[in-house]
């Protein structure tokens, strides 16, 4: 599966560089010494993703580290995207620190989402969205009507993906039971939350409340799956103002653990009443 938007692409082809500079026994001194014209400070930007990337200067260090020249020419090529903007790059009505998440749930092959409060945003109706951002944002209805075309057009780019990612939600009772935007409004999300748990590739349970104490009550996230082993799981954690993005292993082992217990204790929307 290709790599997805800018932020993505710098992301992989910083973790591929740093790999190929460690591998070749090389400091990030070791490097500015070499006289490429490139700083550590920038090199360290490069092999984090930070910023973008010529491909001048991703042969410039394959020839350094002692590349083959076939993996030399695919990473150039891939330094092209670290500049190419996809359509939420350049959305106002994305934060900047969401836009990451995006490029990463356009790439991922596989998403593990629990969520107890709230609708996850792919799975919203637009008037179940309207109500959301306009309770979050009463005195910007032109900013409201933007943040819910950019998430329809989200919603649409993932659903579209060709091969689809496999999707698994679980929904806390309470998310379901909310009366966002209204009865009518709710009963036309959950209509839709169970027409779309028919397609193939998407799985929604949802978590009783019954269940009572559960492993995920400090709050929501989700585990994004990638088939490119150069490109590390994640476990994404979001707040009002930024995210977190979690790869060590350590962490991912623990959501992964969560998880499994939370899809023991719900059913499927299809048993839930």
């Amino acid at each position: 599966m290709p790599v997805t938007g800018q932020r993505v692409v710098r992301r992989a082809l910083g973790r591929r560089l740093m790999k190929l500079r460690i591998a070749s026994g090389r400091s990030r001194r070791d490097v500015v010494e070499a006289k490429l014209g490139i700083s550590e400070p920038t090199l360290h930007r490069i092999e984090t993703g930070k910023v973008p990337v010529t491909a001048a200067n991703v042969r410039a260090l394959c020839w350094l580290y002692g590349v083959d020249q076939s993996t030399t020419d695919t990473l150039a090529d891939l330094a092209v995207g670290t500049s190419h903007e996809e359509w939420w790059d350049a959305s106002k009505a994305i934060p900047d620190w969401f836009k990451l998440y995006v490029g990463l749930e356009a790439s991922a092959t596989k998403i593990c989402m629990y969520d107890g409060e709230i609708v996850p945003g792919e799975l919203q109706t637009e008037e179940y969205a309207l109500a959301v951002f306009t309770a979050a944002q009463p005195d910007d209805p032109d900013g409201v009507v933007r943040q819910v075309t950019a998430r329809m057009d989200r919603q649409r780019t993932l659903f579209a993906r060709k091969p689809p990612p496999t999707l698994i939600y679980i929904l806390g009772e309470g998310a379901l039971l909310r009366a966002v935007g209204g009865e009518t409004v709710m009963q036309a999300q959950v209509a839709h939350i169970r027409k779309t748990a028919k397609l193939p590739n998407v799985e929604i349970r949802v978590l009783p409340f019954s269940v009572g104490a559960h492993p995920a009550m400090a709050g929501a996230f989700r585990i994004l799956d990638f088939d490119d082993p150069d490109d590390p799981d994640v476990v994404y954690l979001e707040s009002h103002v930024g995210a977190l993005y979690l790869e060590e292993p350590s962490e991912l082992a623990e959501y992964r653990r969560i998880f499994g217990l939370l899809y023991d204790a719900s059913v499927p929307i299809a048993e839930y009443t």
